[in-house]
């Protein structure tokens, strides 16, 4: 399965805050939203990084909540990994393990076109292993 079949299935919405929005302000629409990431955008919305729970725990077990006034951008993963609409779930699947990584924004020539998660890609396999289970059993039971 492909990750433009992904987004069809799951929608094309994407959290993303401003890079100057506070860190704590992040930390609360994380939460508001039930979300563990979001793509953070310029003015432009070219996507210049990504905060994730995971950053917020980081700065608040180093500075003890002194920082959740500070722009996000200060914690932000600048180094995005993006998927493509054309890649399979497998492909995405050893990405996300190789690089200990849970969330992909997906990008077509600089535009953002949605959001995978790891979540989202193990429903998608765990449905594909049921299904062929499923064909296992009625070719068994057809004899």
């Amino acid at each position: 399965m492909r990750v433009s079949q992904v987004l069809k299935g799951k929608g094309d919405m994407v959290f993303t805050a401003s890079p100057n929005e506070t860190i704590g302000a992040v930390a609360a629409l994380l939460h508001a939203r039930r979300v563990g990431a979001m793509v953070v955008v310029d003015e432009s919305r070219s996507v210049i990084g990504i905060v994730s729970e995971r950053d917020i725990v980081r700065i608040v077990a180093e500075s003890g909540g002194e920082n959740l006034g500070q722009p996000v951008s200060g914690c932000m993963t600048r180094d995005v990994i993006f998927a493509a609409p054309n890649e399979t779930v497998d492909s995405l699947l050893e990405r996300m393990t190789d690089r200990r990584i849970r969330h992909l924004p997906v990008c077509e020539d600089g535009r953002l076109l949605g959001i995978i998660s790891i979540g989202d890609l193990v429903k998608i396999k765990i449905a594909e292993t049921e299904a062929e289970a499923e064909e296992l059993r009625a070719y068994i039971s057809a004899g």
